[in-house]
């Protein structure tokens, strides 16, 4: 080191994620970059008269926290609407609703997030007429958490013309009514997105789920400035919770321009990668998009290279795609969205150009049919290192376990979905599940034991961002009894799935992850020291500062 650091860390019960010093006392930062790891006393005599130092007070210090799958815009955006979280009665919704509705007179549709199926109570439908009940006047929707559902009342779906229904792609449902209406129930984004481009924000912010396009018609400088200026928000709030890096599953040039205006300003404070989403009606030409997100993401802290996909819907609406029927709807295994041959093509494409794939597939025929896409982008193109990856993986047959690991293939999982966590119901069996998903079903520990390539997210909007609930999900679940086998990992294992692997799915591993020198200044401190935590107790501890690139971007 020819000259004195920037920066010193001190008094920290440094975590490294780096097997060759797993652990230290502190770190020096210089210029953006980690330049020395180790005992406290080597690291004082480094100071010069400009060093800053920083005293961890004991908490502990880590790689910079990455969420391996996000929806950032939509994240970001949704902060700002009625939070119906565990709400399950029409009082609650009205009380919630009406005064944020009376507040905002100029929003055209009115809208709620983060509701459950049961979100008016267990056993009552949700139909547009109850939805009158709580806005009668103006259009309403509520968004399901897992934003695979949205029921509009009559007013929104009159004003989206869809009250008496319209034709959907395969795979989504605008729900009919025995009276020839729609019933307000719309399934999957292709139904919904007729009501959502009515919101406060158009529905740009779910634009590059709904179909991977630009807006159309192009956002107005004042809608930009606006989309700007939400992302900035959303993502100051994951700074605060210790990330330094987010992965995109859903995307589009429109959102990757807004990334990097707010880069060239200064006003982005973490990482981001945002992958081209295709749907099952693009041609395979679209793929020649992702060039283009290449050379416009060719910068430190937004970048490309991903091709995101949906096979299915999910479980609790039956949309998930399953090898045999649901117990409780015999007439139905969920649809796959893109047919076998189409997807395999479009696999071995994207494949043969360098592309990572994502692939969302929840039941465990979509996770049988993505990996048969990736089996033949090997045989045809030949084995490399893709890292392609399947995003949930919520069920699987036993028999494709094995497949993950020939193929290379990553599980990105989320803790805070799986019913043990105790954010959502268990699904029932003889219902959603049969008795041959036990152990099969939100399996971290199997599929990790299994050789299998692990790393974590929330999918934020669908859970809160907080990484550290998501360790103690993962870390000390609920005991849900024989039905839910403990699926649980270490405390080290988690914390790799949530730095250095997620790091490493997205090729960056060489350069962070872990805090060793040459490696780049992202890191967290935390306010408690995680290992003399209790397990159940790991979300206690909250971030007190987040580096970013050498760059403080929170402190508390």
């Amino acid at each position: 080191m020819t000259s004195a650091p920037d920066l010193i860390l001190l008094n920290g019960r440094v975590l490294t994620l780096d097997d060759t010093r797993p652990r230290a006392q502190a770190l020096a930062v210089a210029g953006g970059r980690i330049v020395a790891v180790g005992d406290e006393s080597e690291l004082r005599a480094l100071a010069g008269p400009a060093t800053r130092l920083i005293d961890a007070q004991g908490g502990t210090v880590l790689p910079g926290l990455i969420d391996s799958h996000v929806h950032a815009f939509a994240g970001s955006a949704e902060r700002m609407f009625p939070d119906l979280f565990a709400v399950a009665d029409l009082e609650t919704v009205r009380a919630r609703v009406r005064p944020f509705a009376e507040a905002h007179p100029e929003d055209r549709l009115v809208l709620a997030v983060n509701a459950s199926y049961a979100f008016f109570g267990e056993g009552v439908p949700v139909t547009r007429q109850r939805l009158d009940d709580v806005l009668p006047d103006r259009p309403f929707a509520v968004m399901a958490a897992d934003h695979h559902t949205l029921w509009a009342n009559t007013a929104a779906l009159e004003l989206a013309g869809i009250l008496g229904g319209r034709d959907t792609p395969p795979g989504s449902e605008i729900v009919m009514a025995p009276d020839g209406t729609a019933s307000g129930a719309l399934l999957e984004p292709d139904a919904y997105g007729h009501v959502l481009r009515f919101s406060r924000f158009g529905g740009r912010e779910l634009r590059g789920l709904i179909d991977g396009r630009d807006p159309d018609p192009a956002p107005t400088v004042e809608d930009r400035a606006r989309d700007r200026d939400v992302l900035e928000e959303g993502l100051r709030h994951a700074a605060s919770l210790g990330l330094t890096s987010l992965q995109n599953m859903d995307g589009n040039l429109y959102q990757l321009r807004l990334l990097r205006e707010l880069e060239d300003t200064g006003r982005l404070p973490v990482r981001l990668r945002v992958p081209l989403h295709l749907k099952p009606w693009d041609p395979l030409e679209r793929l020649r998009e992702a060039d283009d997100m290449r050379r416009i993401a060719a910068s430190r802290r937004v970048t490309t290279g991903t091709v995101k996909m949906f096979m299915d819907g999910v479980l609790d609406s039956y949309t998930a795609n399953c090898i045999e029927p649901y117990p409780g709807r015999p007439d139905t295994c969920g649809e796959p969205l893109f047919a076998a041959e189409a997807f395999e093509e479009i696999c071995v494409r994207a494949d043969a150009m360098g592309l990572q794939i994502a692939v969302h597939a929840i039941g465990d025929g979509a996770v049988r049919r993505t990996l048969d896409g990736y089996a033949a982008a090997r045989r045809v193109n030949g084995a490399r290192d893709a890292r392609h990856r399947i995003e949930h993986v919520e069920i699987f047959h036993p028999d494709d376990l094995p497949r993950f690991v020939e193929l290379g293939v990553v599980a990105s999982m989320q803790p805070a979905h799986a019913p043990p966590a105790g954010r959502f119901a268990p699904y029932p069996y003889g219902d959603i599940l049969r008795d041959r998903h036990r152990g099969c079903c939100f399996a971290f520990r199997r599929i990790r034991d299994a050789g299998v390539k692990l790393v974590f997210s929330t999918d934020w909007p669908v859970a809160p961002l907080d990484p550290l609930q998501s360790l103690r999900m993962a870390v000390a679940p609920d005991n849900l009894g024989p039905d839910w086998p403990d699926q649980s990992l270490t405390l080290h294992q988690a914390l790799a799935a949530y730095t250095r692997d997620n790091a490493w799915v997205e090729f960056a591993e060489d350069w962070k992850g872990r805090l060793a020198p040459g490696f780049a200044a992202d890191l967290v401190v935390l306010s408690h020291d995680l290992e003399a935590l209790e397990p159940a107790d790991l979300d206690q501890a909250r971030a007190v500062l987040t580096m970013c690139d050498g760059e403080i971007t929170h402190t508390a």
